[in-house]
């Protein structure tokens, strides 16, 4: 049937119309897209250049999709259908673009993201960028190099400004607040004339606050305990204990993992494993629960090794800390020494600057950046500093590993774990690549030969540092990290960020527009220590700021500043800057205390408020902008999966060290069998499942898990239909449903008291009377062998039913195959309770 001819106006001018550009797409285009096209495009296909062959350029958005002679160059969502993907693939001999030479894998497959994501473009025109105001909007410059006079301007934009005390403001429900912060909320709420609604019942209080704590639900004794509890300060008592947990340091440790891009391999082609990245993962989440000051908490990770130490356990930790330097994606095909450090410390200013400052430097490496006031001079001055840093991964050299590293020693008398213990199955694996390895490197002549040797000897090397058990020795005393080189290094400017186009250096430095009254120029050593001490200092307008926002994002779901990794003018404006900047002077008044910031956030009047809709205020803020209710919040991945855990009772210790941790070499060689050995899941938290790069565990793959190769202050919450196909069948979900039931069976009780009990592990609330009675209907009929159904029960029998007539398929793990009629009904039920849209969500 053919679509109405207004209908399909409608549609062709909705899709021909340029779509919003997210923060995350722009900071893509801007650090990975412009330099691509930049370097290798706009020299035959630019107004700047005054060429366009083949009658097509590529300096505008506009210009860029409708293509020249051939048709069409970008078709937004449809990479294979677009002429510029068709010809950097190189596929058509009469085809292929840049003439020059193919791009790198790694190029290919960022224009062909950026293709199939919509190829969001800022670029209207090629004459003019935006800079910063003062007042919260952009405001346009000439194109060019930025000029002292810019950058001054620059200084006004709202968070170069050191945040000052903030009073907090006058409000008419003078009753309501229970700290400043509220009076900042509800003062924001009265003037758009809102109302706050009723308070959370307590059940669902201490369901929300155990989540956002601890990433876990609370146990039925706990929800009762708080339930009990008449005693004032009830709540905060509550709140006390979770901050005490290491269920709170491993959950907000997992935050701060997202921020600094943790992942245990290197990504890009090679994807080379880093065997020791566990280390930096476990330092994360010791910091959280000792309460690291959080000024201290980044210093340690800047420099760490260049500050005093107080013994060999305290000098291991902060060797250790160093590893957010390290752990980083890295194309180590790059056969370019120079092209590899510069690119390396390329990642680093990126992942230092977007997580501790809120701030894109990184697309400052090839022009001077197009949004904010920062140059040129300034990425050149930062990147002197990690060109005089040397970085340690712990790599082997191999036919896919050009770039190979070394790692750092720990001190011998540090209480450190050794790492993992290699198990039977592993070791089978590890042979047969072993062998593998070795046959190659037979058949191999020449430089192939050496680098294919290389990597047989890596492998062994690593397998010799466990003993024949499997444990780990006393060899795998062993960290990333960094290091000072022995030669400091002033980076050149480099035109449009090609090595062979080498300006004048920089003296190493930070950005001009954040040091108004100037810094002490860096003399001896790479400068990382000045570097990790102006970020943590109180007079950096920005660390405190973007911090207080992530907490403030990770307990209300969105931060004040609703693009946390860009306070700059290309990010979204605060919706409350005042009670921003007072977060930000207590929390750093407070020296740093990050457990104080988050139970102060926690105690609001603000965060206890119900998620009912009220109409009249849905009708002034369908956003809940204002924060008048609780948000909706679907739980993340992790706590999807722990909470599934929980509900069985399998949460187990946490391993040690990690699975990737026993293993040397690529990923990307050997995908399938390595996968099913080293990233199978096991009965612990999320946060200690391998983070390989491109090879997600399947259940936080499915939910929204970070992109591990970048800084993620917000993730994605999307839902889609493989969301519930993978909790339908998949066999882990099954095998937990399965533990669940065996563990309601294994009560001496009721079915009913089964039923509840079930509930609240699941929701932490008990069953209503309907759902009592459908439950308790289908088990009656499953054991009746009855066909029939009475029509008031249909919602939880029918999906129960459905998920038992399928388990005779394929996929389900061989006991549930083997599983008595009572087993499989029980089993049936609980996968139904996973698979409500209440476990997954926080009222």
């Amino acid at each position: 049937m053919l679509l109405p001819l207004a209908i399909s106006a409608t549609i062709f001018a909705q899709a021909a119309k340029p779509q919003a550009i997210t923060p995350e797409q722009l900071m893509f285009f801007e650090s990975t897209i412009r330099p691509i096209l930049v370097d290798q495009c706009y020299g035959c296909h630019s107004a700047q250049s005054g060429r366009s062959r083949g009658g097509y350029l590529i300096d505008t958005r506009d210009a860029a999709r409708r293509g020249g002679g051939s048709g069409p160059g970008i078709v937004p969502g449809k990479p294979d259908e677009s002429l510029l993907i068709q010809a950097i693939r190189y596929h058509d001999d009469d085809l292929q673009m840049p003439p020059k030479g193919k791009l790198s894998d790694d190029q290919i497959k960022a224009l062909e993201r950026w293709v199939a994501m919509g190829a969001p473009d800022p670029r209207e025109s090629a004459t003019a960028k935006p800079a910063a105001g003062g007042d919260g909007a952009a405001v346009e410059l000439p194109a060019g190099e930025l000029s002292k006079e810019d950058i001054e301007k620059g200084r006004a934009w709202w968070a170069y400004v050191a945040p000052k005390p903030q009073q907090a403001p006058v409000v008419k429900n003078a009753a309501w607040p229970s700290d400043d912060i509220d009076r900042f909320v509800l003062a924001s709420m009265e003037s758009k004339g809102l109302t706050p609604v009723k308070d959370a019942a307590a059940v669902d209080l201490v369901r929300r606050v155990t989540f956002d704590l601890t990433g876990l639900p609370p146990t039925p004794n706990e929800v009762a305990a708080f339930l009990r509890d008449k005693q004032p300060g009830a709540y905060e008592r509550l709140v006390d204990r979770l901050l005490g947990t290491r269920a709170f340091a491993e959950h907000w440790g997992r935050h701060w993992l997202d921020v600094a891009r943790y992942a245990e391999s290197s990504g890009r082609e090679g994807n080379s494993v880093y065997p020791y990245a566990w280390r930096y993962r476990d330092w994360v989440i010791d910091a959280f629960e000792k309460n690291l000051p959080y000024d201290e908490f980044l210093r340690q990770q800047l420099a760490g090794d260049l500050l005093p130490v107080a013994g060999p356990d305290d000098h291991a930790a902060k060797t250790i800390a160093t590893g957010f330097l390290a752990v980083g994606s890295k194309a180590q095909r790059t056969r370019s020494k120079e092209q590899f450090a510069m690119d390396l410390a390329d990642e680093q200013i990126d992942a230092f600057s977007q997580a501790m400052l809120g701030t894109t430097i990184a697309c400052a490496r090839c022009h001077d950046h197009k949004f904010d006031p920062i140059t040129q001079r300034d990425y050149y001055a930062l990147a002197g500093i990690f060109l005089s840093t040397e970085t340690y991964y712990g790599t082997s050299r191999s036919q896919g590993n050009q770039q190979a590293s070394q790692l750092i020693e720990l001190p011998s008398a540090a209480n450190v774990p050794n790492g993992p213990t290699v198990t039977a199955q592993q070791r089978v694996v590890y042979e047969r690549i072993q062998a593998q390895l070795e046959q190659n490197a037979s058949r191999q002549t020449g430089n192939q030969k050496v680098l294919a040797q290389q990597a047989v000897e890596g492998m062994a090397a690593l397998r010799a540092r466990f003993d024949e058990d499997g444990r780990a020795t006393a060899a795998n005393r062993l960290a990333m990290g960094v290091r000072e080189r022995v030669e400091d290094v002033d980076a050149r400017i480099l035109a449009r960020g090609e090595l062979d186009k080498a300006g004048p250096s920089v003296p190493r430095g930070f950005p001009e527009v954040l040091t108004a009254g100037g810094a002490a120029p860096i003399g001896l050593g790479s400068g990382r220590l000045q570097l990790a001490n102006w970020v943590a200092a109180t007079s950096n307008p920005l660390t405190a700021r973007v911090f207080v926002n992530r907490a403030w994002a990770w307990i209300f779901g969105v931060g004040i500043v609703p693009t946390p990794d860009n306070f700059g003018t290309s990010g979204v404006a605060p919706t409350h800057p005042e009670l921003l900047d007072r977060l930000a002077s207590d929390f750093m008044a407070s020296d740093w205390n990050v457990k104080a910031l988050v139970r102060r956030l926690v105690l609001t009047h603000t965060y206890r408020l119900a998620s009912v809709n009220d109409r009249a205020n849905a009708a002034i803020d369908p956003d809940v902008t204002w924060l008048w209710r609780a948000r909706d919040r679907r739980l993340p991945a992790e706590s999807i999966r722990d909470a599934m855990l929980a509900c069985a009772g399998a949460i187990g210790e946490p391993p040690v060290g990690s699975a990737v941790g026993s293993f040397e070499g690529g990923f990307g060689q050997r995908q399938e069998q390595l996968a099913q050995v080293l990233l199978r899941d096991i009965d612990a938290r999320s946060i200690y499942l391998p983070v390989v790069r491109d090879f997600q565990n399947e259940a936080l793959d499915a939910f929204d898990f970070a992109d591990p190769s970048f800084v993620t202050g917000d993730r994605d919450e999307t839902t889609v239909a493989t969301q519930a196909l993978y909790l339908m069948n998949d066999e882990r979900v099954i095998e937990l449903a399965m533990r669940m039931a065996r563990r309601l069976i294994r009560m001496d009780a009721t079915d009913k008291q089964r039923i509840t009990f079930a509930f609240q592990l699941a929701f932490g609330r008990e069953p209503s009377a309907a759902e009592e009675r459908a439950v308790i209907a289908f088990l009656r009929e499953f054991h009746a062998g009855d066909a029939g159904a009475p029509g008031g029960a249909a919602s939880v029998r029918d999906r129960i039913r459905q998920r038992v007539q399928s388990q005779t398929g394929t996929g389900l793990p061989p006991d549930m195959l083997n599983a008595s009629a009572e087993e499989r009904a029980w089993t049936a039920f609980c996968q139904a309770l996973f698979q409500t849209a209440e476990f997954r969500y926080l009222d």
